[in-house]
């Protein structure tokens, strides 16, 4: 697990996962259907970058978000 503070913390770990699967930014982009721009930004820090295409980079990845330390009630989790 990787803790996420900034947008440049989550920029880190998605240019290192790609880089750990051996994919260019280029792949990347076709996989998670987005474009190079979006990649080479998202790797940049941009703090603005939208918030769907960081969840189909992180899922082209193999990767998931998780959100910890907010009780359940307030996310959802656990209900029926």
């Amino acid at each position: 697990m990787i803790n996420i503070n900034t947008p440049s913390d989550i920029g880190t770990a998605i240019r290192k996962a790609r880089k750990t699967l051996g994919l260019t930014q280029p792949q990347l982009a076709l996989a998670a259907g987005v474009g190079v721009r979006f990649i080479v930004e998202l790797e940049a820090g941009k703090p603005t970058v939208r918030l769907e295409n960081v969840l189909r980079v992180v899922s082209a990845l193999g990767g998931r978000l998780a959100l910890e330390g907010v009780p359940p009630e307030l996310t959802g989790e656990g209900e029926a």
